[in-house]
C-alpha cells in the first residue's frame, strides 16, 4: 500500500488481502473509476482520484428511471469522499465512508435544469470469506428528492490473496424512494476480482441484469 510505512508490514500485508469491494477511495495517489448498469432502474458512472488515503475527489454521472419508464432523471455531479473511519482487524477490515457534492440535473417531469446536490454514507466489513456493505446515497433538487439504499452480503466459496481471482456470492437487496420502483429490488450476483479489477453480473429477481466494474490504478 503507497500511503504505509514499511514498519507497518504486518498491516498491510492484512490490506492486501482484504477483498476490493466497491469504494470511492482505493489507495494514496491512487485513482478509482467504477460503472454499473442496472436494466431499467439506475445506470452510474464515477470517476475519483485520491491525493491521500482518507479522501478522494472526482465527478459523476447518475440515471435513474422508474419502474414503468415514465419518469426519468439525470444528473452530473463534483463530489468528494472522506473515510470517515477504518478498523484494521487480524483478517478482517470495516470501513465508514461520507461523501458530498454539487450538481446539474435534468428530469422528464420539468423543464431545464436544475442545481442538485448528493450526499451519502457507506459502511462495510470484509474479510477473505465473508463481506457485507451496507450504502445510503440521497440525489436530490428543489424538484426532487430520491434515496437509494443498497445492502449487499457475499460469501467467498475459498479463501483468495490480492494477486489471485478471487470468486464472490452476492446478494444485493435495493430500496428506491418517491416512486421509482415498488418494494425492494433483490438481485444475485457473481462477483469477479484480482488485484485492482474488480468485475460483477447478475440478474435481478424480475430478470433484469446487473453488472458493475471498478478499476484502481
Amino acid at each position: 500500500m503507497k500511503y504505509l510505512s514499511p514498519g507497518l508490514g504486518a498491516l498491510a500485508l492484512a490490506l492486501f488481502v482484504a477483498p476490493v469491494a466497491a469504494k470511492p477511495i482505493a489507495f494514496a495517489r491512487g485513482s478509482t473509476v467504477m460503472a454499473e448498469y442496472g436494466a431499467g432502474t439506475m445506470n452510474e458512472f464515477q470517476a475519483f482520484y485520491a491525493p491521500r488515503y482518507w479522501w478522494s475527489g472526482g465527478a459523476g454521472w447518475t440515471e435513474l428511471m422508474s419502474e414503468d419508464g415514465s419518469l426519468e432523471r439525470d444528473i452530473v455531479y463534483l463530489r468528494g469522499n472522506l473515510l470517515a473511519k477504518r478498523w484494521n482487524l487480524p483478517g478482517a477490515q470495516a470501513n465508514v465512508f461520507v461523501w458530498g457534492g454539487l450538481g446539474s440535473a435534468t428530469g422528464s417531469d420539468f423543464a431545464g435544469s436544475t442545481l442538485a446536490r448528493n450526499v451519502g454514507f457507506q459502511v462495510d466489513y470484509e474479510t477473505r470469506r465473508v463481506y457485507s456493505a451496507f450504502r445510503t446515497d440521497l440525489q436530490e433538487s428543489d424538484r426532487f428528492s430520491h434515496r437509494i439504499d443498497t445492502l449487499q452480503l457475499g460469501i467467498a466459496p475459498y479463501e483468495h490473496d490480492y494477486d489471485t481471482l478471487a470468486t464472490w456470492i452476492v446478494l444485493q437487496g435495493r430500496r428506491y424512494s418517491n416512486g421509482l420502483y415498488d418494494g425492494t429490488e433483490t438481485a444475485l450476483l457473481l462477483r469477479l476480482f484480482k488485484g485492482g479489477t474488480w468485475v460483477e453480473v447478475g440478474a435481478t429477481t424480475d430478470g433484469k441484469l446487473q453488472a458493475m466494474a471498478m478499476f484502481n490504478f
